[in-house]
């Protein structure tokens, strides 16, 4: 539990900054269209009885505008990896070309590209959620404090509620910017 003002301040600027980071990185494996590595790299691969990211499995490189090519380490996994990303629900097709999968992206439809705005909608909703559950314990730990002058806590408040309206200011920017990309055809 934190015990200064300080500490209340920097461990909720922390865990805003990992949602704001979780939700940058969740946003990067959404299809704009064209290809691109983050899109599949952390799916799920079961690889030897346990779940890892596939960019720890394979190389993923971008031979086409529209194409993703997956050189799995150990050629034995290609069709763990097949079956992965069939399940991610990415709506990818990866087909087997000798030790390698070819994965051709194909374009997004009007509704699809709908569809996946809502989702960036949601994940950033989710987020903001998180960002005010900071707040929330952010404002109990300063309730706790018991040696701090009230206007004190009255200021570490007010410096808390503008770190959450910095933090969902960016989380909507980033939104924006991603849904901006999936919307241009």
């Amino acid at each position: 539990m934190a015990t200064s003002p300080d500490e209340i301040l920097l461990t909720t600027e922390e865990t805003m900054t990992k949602s704001l980071d979780y939700l940058k990185k969740e946003l990067k494996g959404i299809r704009t269209g064209r290809a691109s590595p983050a899109l599949i790299e952390f799916v799920k691969v079961d690889y030897y009885g346990s779940q890892s990211d596939l960019k720890s499995l394979a190389s993923i490189s971008v031979p086409e505008a529209t194409q993703l090519l997956v050189k799995p380490f150990d050629s034995g996994s290609v069709s763990e990896i097949k079956k992965a990303i069939e399940a991610a629900g990415l709506g990818l097709n990866p087909m087997t070309d000798g030790k390698a999968l070819r994965i051709n992206i194909p374009p997004l439809s009007g509704d699809r590209r709908k569809q996946m705005v809502a989702h960036v909608k949601k994940l950033t909703e989710e987020t903001k959620v998180a960002f005010r559950n900071a707040r929330r314990d952010a404002n109990k730990h300063a309730d706790a404090l018991k040696e701090v002058p009230e206007d004190e806590l009255e200021t570490l408040k007010t410096e808390i509620q503008e770190m959450l309206k910095k933090y969902e200011t960016d989380a909507d920017q980033v939104a924006a910017v991603k849904s901006k990309e999936i919307e241009t055809v």
